[in-house]
């Protein structure tokens, strides 16, 4: 079952994900993936152009005790009615220490317009989202597991029209995210069986190599079931895990897994 946790926004005044596999370097890294997407609710209005210039997530870890993180956004103007009913589009990506992610800012530039009967209006944007709109997400991100946010962002209730015949820019804002993958890890003893290691599924196959201290890792794995070979090198015994459960928004701990020598050939 996907995890999915909700928030809202309202401020008066004011990312199908296949296998991947991972290199020795991530192993060690401690990292879950955030995906992060636009979205909409229906609107009636001929377009509504939101300029989008900056994402910030507040991620920590069990290290250190949180700070803003900026992610690499997709800049540009989105007609928000492009991404109604269940329609989005990817803003960033980024890798984040294990850890809680709390608040996200995201912060607007002054290219924001509505279309009404043909004709395009400014709106008024408050200065605040300048330094970015915050809200509240409180999630936790658990190692090796791909996480996508979408940020749904209420038209209808967003713009707001003035007396004088224009229109204001109120963000009304709802979030929320789900774990899109799991992952599988353990370590693998002797160190000098050194052995290739085998996610196999429905004809697909993923492979890694074990870091120095014997330790692999399989990050953002569909769920299903997998069968796990380990191939070490020549003296080394390898082995197979059949029926290896990969579950949604969860890492599959093998713990250690022991490779026995090659017997010796008894003497006659």
């Amino acid at each position: 079952m996907k995890k999915r946790f909700y928030t809202y926004l309202i401020l008066a005044g004011t990312i199908v994900l296949g296998l991947s596999s991972c290199t020795n370097d991530e192993i060690s890294s401690d990292k879950a993936t955030l995906v992060v997407k636009l979205t909409d609710a229906p609107a009636n209005y001929e377009e509504v152009l939101i300029d989008v210039q900056g994402l910030q997530i507040h991620a920590s870890s069990n290290e250190n005790e949180g700070s803003w993180v900026s992610l690499p956004v997709n800049k540009g103007v989105y007609n928000l009615l492009d991404f109604r009913n269940g329609l989005d589009t990817l803003l960033a990506t980024i890798e984040l220490p294990a850890g809680n992610i709390s608040q996200m800012r995201l912060v607007l530039g002054s290219n924001n317009r509505v279309k009404v009967d043909g004709v395009y209006h400014n709106l008024d944007t408050p200065s605040a989202q300048q330094s970015g709109l915050k809200f509240q997400i409180n999630a936790q991100l658990e190692e090796g597991v791909v996480y996508e946010l979408w940020i749904d962002f209420d038209a209808a209730r967003s713009i707001v029209a003035k007396g004088n015949g224009g229109f204001s820019l109120k963000p009304v804002i709802r979030t929320f995210n789900e774990a899109a993958t799991g992952a599988i890890r353990g370590i693998v003893l002797p160190l000098a069986a050194n052995p290739t290691v085998k996610a196999i599924a429905n004809g697909d196959t993923l492979a890694t190599i074990v870091a120095e201290d014997g330790k692999f890792m399989f990050k953002g794995v569909d769920p299903g079931s997998y069968k796990i070979v380990f191939e070490p090198l020549a003296g080394y015994v390898g082995k197979t895990f059949e029926n290896t459960a990969v579950v949604v928004g969860q890492v599959n701990n093998l713990g250690t897994i022991t490779l026995d020598p090659v017997a010796a050939p008894t003497q006659q």
